[in-house]
């Protein structure tokens, strides 16, 4: 009689990682209906008690950088800044994304810009307007967390969302991601099963969790509690910031710099006034970054 297949065989003679153990588990039936992989799954599993796996990141564990993919056909610049791409009125089934932007070194990147847009729940973009369609930053710990609807289908495609990740003045990755479970994955010549979120059904919606690693150094910091939004002040590792603006007069723009709302500064000669409390990095020159600053 044969030996029974075990999902540890899967493993072969590769380094046993502990993504690997985890998708081994999940296979035996030890992790949620919905899963998927990304080095979000083993952050999910430890934080959820798995007693022998160490926190993620760690990069002896074989983590790689995400994979790149086609922009697509639909993409539009200037997206509206927020964290939500729904009202309390948008058909769909409810989804939330979140997790961290790492750099190859397994530290975080704060300030990280993350631009998503997706289908709305019949597969048709908007392509006139910002529906489903927004970006946003990476809080001091380099989390994010995006409230939208999962994507509807349309020919050829299977379910994902379009994201662009930007480290402060480092080059963009241009990425999508994907939905485990979902039987267009094996037709869809684009899918990649390296960019499938970890899913989980909650209640009548899902919540997803997916980390982005960078071909950047991300900022070696303390292990502490995510914060939210992404306006939080640098902890101990980032640019120790100056003093904001406090009298309503203009100063030159400088990186390091907490602005809060109101604050006005010159760059290039040009008045510019903040319209989003932040702390200033390297790449979001006023210019740069419309969702930041108003030109005066």
């Amino acid at each position: 009689m044969s030996t029974p297949h075990h999902p540890m065989d899967d493993l072969g003679d590769r380094k046993i990682s502990r993504k690997s153990l985890l998708k081994a588990a999940a296979l035996a039936g030890a992790a949620p209906v919905l899963i998927g992989g990304g080095t979000a799954l083993a952050r999910d599993n430890a934080a959820a008690g798995s007693a022998t796996l160490p926190l993620t990141p760690d990069c002896q564990d074989g983590d790689h950088l995400t994979e790149e993919q086609i922009e697509g056909p639909y993409f539009k610049p200037g997206s509206p800044l927020r964290t939500s791409l729904v009202t309390s009125g948008t058909p769909g089934t409810p989804l939330t994304v979140s997790g961290y932007v790492f750099g190859r070194n397994c530290a975080p990147i704060p300030g990280a810009l993350l631009d998503f847009w997706q289908a709305d729940t019949n597969g048709n973009y908007d392509n006139s307007g910002y529906t489903f369609r927004g970006h946003q930053f990476s809080d001091a710990n380099g989390g994010y967390t995006l409230t939208t609807i999962v994507p509807g289908l349309y020919p050829g495609r299977t379910r994902h969302i379009h994201v662009k990740v930007q480290a402060p003045g480092q080059p963009i990755l241009t990425t999508q991601l994907y939905f485990p479970n979902e039987p267009r994955n094996a037709t869809d010549t684009i899918f990649d099963p390296d960019l499938v979120m970890t899913v989980r059904q909650v209640g009548n919606g899902r919540q997803a969790s997916f980390d982005f690693v960078l071909n950047v150094n991300g900022t070696p910091r303390p292990t502490s509690s995510p914060t939210t939004g992404p306006t939080s002040s640098p902890t101990q590792g980032s640019p120790s910031p100056s003093p904001s603006n406090t009298g309503g007069g203009t100063t030159t723009w400088k990186v390091g710099t907490s602005y809060k709302v109101g604050d006005q500064v010159t760059y290039n000669g040009v008045t510019y006034v903040c319209i989003q409390g932040h702390v200033a990095y390297a790449g979001w020159e006023p210019p740069n970054v419309p969702a930041l600053w108003s030109r005066r």
